[in-house]
Parts: C-alpha cells; sequence; structure tokens
C-alpha cells in the first residue's frame, strides 16, 4: 500500500506517474489531449496518494474563479465611484470578488484590458464607447456572460442596462421652457459617448417640439469633465447672443460653468439658469444648488451584477428581459428657480 503524505502536490503526483505537472493538471481538468492509458494512471495514482486539489485549482476545474471584472471608461469621479460602490456591494454580498479596471476611453487600452481580464472572471460588465471598433472584445464576449452599461450594441447574449437619458434631458427642457426661457444652450458630451448623443438627442427633440430653433451656436463642445464645462461657459459668454439657459450634459460640467459664471459675476438663475444631469452628491451642495435629472447610479452598478450572476448561476428564464432602462427624474433647485421642489415628470 502506497505512503500518504499530507499537502500531497501535483508535483507528488507528477513524478510518481513519470510525466509533466502540465500532463497531470490536463488530466485532472478533464482535458481531452492526453490519451486513455495515461489519464487512467495519472488518476488512479492522484487516489492513491490521496490528491486533493487546492481551492484554486477546483475553481479552474470547474472554470469558476467566483470572480466578476469590471470594465470602465475611467475611475475618476463621482458618477464612476457610484457604479463601483453599487457593484462592490452586490458582488461581496453574493460571496464573488470584484476586480475593477479602466481603459481611459483608448480602444488599444480596452482590448488589453479585457485580454487580462479574460480567463481571470466568470464574467465581465463593461461600459466603453469603443465597443463596436474592438474586434477582439467582440469575440470573447461571445463564448463569456456579460452586461453592457450604457450601450445598445448587440453583443453575444449580453444582458444592456442604460439610462432614460432622452427622456431626462427633455424634463429639463421642459422645465426651463416653462420659466420662459426661449434661447437655451446644451453643453454635450464627447460625440462617441452613447449617453451624451442620448441626452443630446432629447434636447433637440423637446426644443423642436416646442417649435424653439437651435442654432449651432446653441450646442457647444464637452467632454463631461470641470474643466471641459468652465471652458464651454467662456464660449457662451462670447456669443454675440448669449442664451438666458445652459442645460449641461452633465453635472461635473455644469459645476464648471457655475464656477466661471461666478467668477464673470453672473447671477445664476437671474441672467442664467443652469441645470444637470446625473444629480451626483455635491450638486445639492453647491451654490446655488443646481437642478439636474437624478439617476440611481450606483443601482446600475447593482442590476449589473445581480443580472450577472443570474446568468452565471444558470437561474434565467428564456423569456426574461435583457435590456434594462434606469429611470431618470428632474430635481428642480435653486440655479433654475429660487425654491427647489422635486417634480418626476
Amino acid at each position: 500500500m502506497a505512503t500518504r503524505k499530507t499537502n500531497v502536490t501535483m508535483r507528488d503526483v507528477a513524478k510518481k506517474a513519470g510525466v509533466s505537472v502540465a500532463t497531470v493538471s490536463r488530466v485532472l481538468n478533464d482535458s481531452d489531449l492526453v490519451v486513455a492509458k495515461t489519464e487512467d494512471r495519472i488518476k488512479k495514482i492522484a487516489k492513491e496518494l490521496n490528491y486533493i486539489p487546492s481551492a484554486s485549482a477546483r475553481s479552474l476545474s470547474l472554470r469558476k474563479t467566483e470572480t466578476i471584472g469590471l470594465l470602465l471608461p475611467d475611475i475618476y469621479g463621482d458618477f464612476f465611484s457610484e457604479i463601483i460602490r453599487g457593484a462592490d456591494s452586490t458582488a461581496r454580498n453574493r460571496k464573488h470578488h470584484l476586480i475593477v479596471s479602466s481603459a481611459h476611453n483608448n480602444a488599444e487600452e480596452l482590448d488589453a484590458a479585457v485580454r487580462t481580464l479574460s480567463g481571470r472572471v466568470d464574467g465581465m460588465i463593461i461600459m466603453s464607447p469603443h465597443l463596436e471598433s474592438s474586434t477582439y472584445l467582440r469575440s470573447v464576449l461571445k463564448a463569456m456572460p456579460a452586461v453592457i452599461l450604457g450601450s445598445s450594441i448587440d453583443i453575444g447574449t449580453a444582458d444592456y442596462i442604460t439610462i432614460d437619458n432622452a427622456g431626462g434631458a427633455k424634463q429639463v427642457v421642459n422645465h426651463l421652457l416653462r420659466q420662459g426661457h426661449k434661447r437655451i444652450a446644451i453643453i454635450r458630451g464627447e460625440k462617441d459617448n452613447v449617453d451624451a448623443e442620448e441626452r443630446l438627442k432629447g434636447f433637440c427633440e423637446a426644443m423642436r417640439q416646442s417649435a424653439n430653433q437651435v442654432s449651432d451656436d446653441d450646442i457647444v463642445a464637452g467632454d463631461f469633465t470641470e474643466e471641459s464645462g468652465y471652458n464651454a461657459a467662456k464660449q457662451i459668454l462670447a456669443s454675440k447672443v448669449r442664451p438666458t439657459a445652459v442645460f449641461a450634459s452633465n453635472d461635473s460640467m455644469a459645476i464648471g460653468v457655475l464656477r466661471k459664471f461666478r467668477e464673470e459675476r453672473i447671477g445664476v438663475p437671474r441672467e442664467i439658469a443652469v441645470a444637470g444631469f446625473d444629480d451626483i452628491i455635491i450638486s445639492s451642495y453647491v451654490h446655488p444648488s443646481l437642478t439636474t435629472v437624478h439617476v440611481d447610479i450606483s443601482q446600475m452598478g447593482i442590476l449589473s451584477v445581480i443580472s450577472l450572476l443570474t446568468t452565471l448561476d444558470g437561474e434565467r428564464s428564456p423569456n426574461s428581459e435583457r435590456r434594462h432602462v434606469l429611470p431618470a427624474d428632474l430635481v428642480i433647485r435653486e440655479s433654475t428657480m429660487q425654491t427647489p421642489i422635486l417634480t418626476n415628470n
């Protein structure tokens, strides 16, 4: 009878069987690359030695790591931190780990991040403006469960979670129109950003439905940062005909606008009203407090993990909805009127 030793390793099995560690690994992970005779011998020796795979080895054998990858364009700012907060707390409650990676809005870095995560996670949650241009990512996601945030591009059997961006933008415009504003400028986000495009679309539709014209001068470039909002405010103030209201496509840009207007002693909302989108925490603390569109950003992270784990656990119904749209509700504060109220349009 063979002597059993504690802490038997895969190397011990390989040595006794006269094969490489890689061959033992293939056999124990049910690979079909090893001939039957060798496979039987290795399994017999492993049993004799009482070889017990480690937890990590068992996870490889089962092809489950109990780890989720979260890939975002950036991790800077309240918007992304809220997604991470919601996703991380939900993953931990479900006994899973979360690996967060950032592609910094670069297609090559996106592919590199996906290559790094692939094989280390059971599934991915991805937000990126480069989904269409990443051939590698699309090939990976055809085989790996995934949740796509902020996009409706069809990739494999992924779930999709988006925001009612157009609806929220329409609420802002309609509110400003009710306040008597006719010339309204919008500071848009980057042109390849789905959220930015949908918010611009909602803005233009609401203006068109009210028979108000939107000129090229009324659409000002931005990139969702405070600095771009500040610079956009410079451009707006330099216009021959100033708008009486500004809708920034996110709160960070709106805060940059408020900073520039304060420096130039422009009264808000007396001279120019300002509104944002997202309702990040700081928006209610700036002066004047910011009218904005409330989105439960952390809920996006929570729902993405729940959706992914439902797929991974095989609990999804064949007819279940794979597309989820988070509501967007207008929050009216001092930057557009003196008496703050909450309204859902």
